[in-house]
């Protein structure tokens, strides 16, 4: 798949579950999916994850764009070394997408993913952050894989005394 329409696809997915909640949700409710463990929960976030950096519009826009360009402009070095790198790219992509268009559109994020078990909740997130948190996986787990690989042209196993 191509990457700049693995990132579309990505944001527009996020876009569109967005729109979908701010449509049928009213800021601040929540509603039971699965008792005991997910909630939908219309949410806005103006910080990063967790609400860290809440206020921080201007910052999280421009570390934002600033990682985006990153990742475009280092693409074949950072990600394509490696199988599944570009999906990675696209997710990690994608998903900054999705939540800049928010930032910069509303001023805040629409979270609403809510899980938890107990007393105990995981802080509510969404498709773009779902994204990104596969998109890092997906790097790390191929940046270690290709790390154990032996290089071509030298033996596979040490040599033996």
């Amino acid at each position: 798949m191509r990457l700049p329409f693995l990132i579309c696809g990505v944001a527009l997915l996020d876009q569109a579950t967005k729109a979908w909640i701010q449509a049928v949700f009213v800021h601040g409710e929540k509603r039971v999916v699965i008792t005991g463990f997910f909630n939908l929960h219309h949410i806005r976030n103006t910080g990063a994850a967790w609400g860290m950096l809440s206020g921080w519009r201007a910052l999280l826009i421009a570390f934002s764009i600033a990682m985006l360009l990153l990742l475009i402009r280092r693409r074949h070095e950072l990600f394509y070394r490696f199988r599944g790198g570009r999906l990675a790219a696209g997710l990690l992509a994608g998903g900054i997408v999705g939540n800049l268009i928010d930032r910069l559109r509303l001023g805040f994020v629409v979270d609403f993913l809510d899980f938890y078990r107990g007393d105990w909740h995981f802080p509510a997130f969404n498709v773009a952050d779902s994204a990104i948190c596969i998109g890092i996986g997906l790097y790390l787990a191929g940046q270690y894989l290709a790390g154990r690989k032996p290089e071509s042209g030298t033996a596979s196993h040490e040599a033996r005394p």
